[in-house]
């Protein structure tokens, strides 16, 4: 099974990544910086994790406030570098866990944590700052893979304290029952005190960042009962984020063991740096088979009905690129081109010589079975003048008429708005 060996937490400040590509890091003002981070990276570089659980805060990049998620899981097998405003880092894309990172989604939502999930979007530098301090990279890659698991403690109201830890035990609960050998740290970014907006603007409370990692190690319990406002009040505004480092916590055992501990005020955020090595112990009865249990409970069955074809996360990843091509006939200037020059885009957007097969046949039954949902083939049936119902029959085999016979009603539809068919 996989096992979590170990927690690490530390400020993601864009401090960190500047420093690393402007090779900082032996003047006087950045050089603490990375005096904190070498015990960080002798402990990654001698335990060597598989797979690092990363869990940080986007800053308005990849996420925007037109839908903004409380937990945001990526279940994708790889992610780039986002562009903040002045072009991407030059440092390369983090494999992803793909089928961890589905397993952990999956229980998690069997343990009623209501989440999201993203692929193919780019990591700013919540994830990216740090993680280009803590591990060598090349221009092939990382040492490691990543679960990345975004918080969203921007737009208000945000999770609690005491749901974050809470998320971090569920989280331990997921990782543990993954059927797969794994070595997995759990890495939580964000804080400590900082505010960078407003009149209160350059805020910080070093002696609270003290208490604060005091307490994440030996009482994390206590934490979660504050508030939100509280948490504002002794660390900023910004820096209540560092919530986000009891999820960490709450996926480590009760008893950890404090590797190492650093904190440096160079400007804006103070830079605090822990290691917490696990001390878990293992239960006389498998708890990881009935958490496996428990996640397989609600679509225990579904295999067993013919002709269905549940749209999975592991469909949905291995479909991307043709289900967004698909969606994108929403767009006037899209549908334009698909009806005059539908091979040029096939080729612009790499879409492989069965899925350009499929779509040019209106294939609708291997369309589904290959992955693609049910909605955008509506989308692309409006769009050829194909209603609804005619998709219906041919996915059964059947002609219109036929297929007709079966309904209380023979009527045409379709998703067509003010679109001539």
């Amino acid at each position: 099974m996989a096992r979590i060996i170990g927690g690490l937490a530390v400020s993601h400040t864009p401090t960190i990544g500047f420093a690393v590509d402007h090779n900082k890091q032996n003047e006087s003002a950045w050089s603490p910086i990375f005096e904190s981070f070498a015990p960080m990276q002798k402990w990654l570089d001698e335990k060597k994790p598989d797979v690092l659980i990363y869990v940080f805060n986007d800053h308005v990049t990849s996420f925007f406030f037109d839908h903004y998620s409380a937990f945001t899981l990526g279940i994708d097998d790889s992610y780039e570098v986002a562009d903040e405003g002045g072009g991407p880092r030059d440092i390369p894309a983090v494999k992803g866990h793909a089928a961890l990172s589905q397993h952990i989604g999956a229980s998690l939502m069997a343990d009623e944590f209501d989440m999201s999930f993203f692929m193919d979007k780019p990591l700013d530098h919540g994830l990216f700052s740090p993680l280009s301090a803590l591990m060598p990279h090349t221009e092939n890659g990382w040492p490691t893979q990543i679960v990345p698991l975004q918080i969203g403690v921007l737009q208000f109201p945000i999770p609690t304290a005491r749901r974050c830890y809470k998320l971090g035990q569920a989280l331990r609960r997921a990782v543990e029952s993954f059927p797969e050998d794994l070595k997995v740290a759990i890495v939580a970014t964000g804080g400590v005190s900082h505010q960078v907006h407003g009149e209160r603007c350059g805020f910080n409370n070093p002696e609270w960042d003290e208490q604060f990692v005091d307490m994440l190690i030996n009482d994390p319990e206590r934490l979660t009962e504050m508030t939100i406002a509280e948490y504002a009040t002794l660390s900023g505004m910004e820096g209540s984020e560092e919530i986000m480092w009891l999820v960490m916590r709450g996926a480590l055992s009760a008893n950890v063991e404090k590797l190492h501990h650093a904190y440096y005020l160079p400007s804006m955020t103070g830079i605090a740096t822990l290691v917490l090595e696990n001390k878990s112990r293992e239960a006389p009865v498998d708890v990881h088979q009935r958490q496996r249990d428990k996640i397989a409970l609600q679509m225990a069955g579904v295999e067993k009905l013919e002709g269905t074809y549940p749209f999975t996360q592991a469909r949905s990843l291995k479909a991307l690129r043709i289900n967004r091509f698909l969606h994108r006939l929403i767009q006037p200037a899209w549908r334009e081109r698909f009806l005059s020059e539908q091979q040029a885009m096939f080729d612009e957007n790499k879409l492989t010589t069965d899925e350009q097969s499929m779509i040019r046949s209106l294939d609708w039954r291997s369309m589904i079975q290959y992955g693609v949902s049910f909605f955008l083939l509506e989308k692309l049936g409006a769009v050829v003048g194909v209603s609804n119902l005619h998709i219906y029959s041919a996915m059964r085999g059947q002609t219109l008429e036929e297929f007709q016979k079966t309904r209380n009603q023979q009527v045409l539809y379709s998703v067509a708005g003010k679109a001539k068919a």
